[in-house]
């Protein structure tokens, strides 16, 4: 049988691998966090997904939650956990705060955490229900399953794969893989979410 054949199946028994053993930091700056505790109580046994367990270390993480409200003078230190973070990882944006700055349209407040960091899954509502949040974690266990995660694309881009420029993380702020990034437009006239970016299915309250 070709080598391509083996390497396909293992690739996929690592996936399967990784969706069912998340190690998740949150960051939590806000109210959403009281719900976002919610998830984690015995009710909803998130246990089943092989998600319960925090780590408050990024360098034993690959589950960025980030939860509520992002300043901009927050911003870099978001970015520098992100870049601490364990290869490949992945990001959720918990809440309408850390998806798209909620009501706080001011000077203070960065439109979304996808300002600074790639988010994989959005989690709308303020606050997002618990159920959201499961639905949330089931889709990106979709997407690691099929290899279609931020991180995972980017480090098939750098193992020299074919992938779309628009795949490729932010190597600094303001540019895309190196290149300037595109004339910003979308919502208060940020630049709109690139295609790693998924919204649940579930709506808010």
């Amino acid at each position: 049988m070709p080598l391509s054949f083996y390497s396909t199946k293992l690739a996929d028994a690592v996936n399967w691998a990784r969706k069912y053993s998340l190690f998740q930091y949150p960051f939590v700056t806000a109210c959403c966090g009281m719900e976002f505790m919610a998830v984690w109580a015995p009710k909803y046994d998130i246990a089943r997904f092989g998600a319960e367990f925090p780590r408050f270390s990024p360098r034993q993480s690959d589950l960025l939650i980030v939860v509520g409200t992002i300043t901009e003078r927050q911003a870099p230190v978001l970015r520098r956990i992100y870049d601490q973070m364990c290869e490949p990882k992945w990001v959720m944006a918990f809440g309408v705060c850390a998806s798209t700055g909620g009501f706080y349209q001011n000077y203070s407040v960065m439109p979304g955490a996808d300002q600074v960091i790639p988010v994989d899954v959005y989690v709308p509502g303020c606050p997002p229900r618990p159920e959201q949040a499961l639905d949330a974690l089931i889709l990106l266990q979709e997407r690691i399953q099929r290899g279609e995660g931020h991180s995972q694309v980017v480090l098939k881009q750098e193992r020299g794969f074919d992938v779309p420029l628009a795949a490729i993380r932010p190597t600094k702020m303001g540019t895309q893989g190196g290149v300037p990034n595109p004339p910003a437009e979308g919502r208060g006239g940020q630049s709109p979410p690139g295609p790693h970016a998924t919204a649940t299915r579930t709506g808010g309250k």
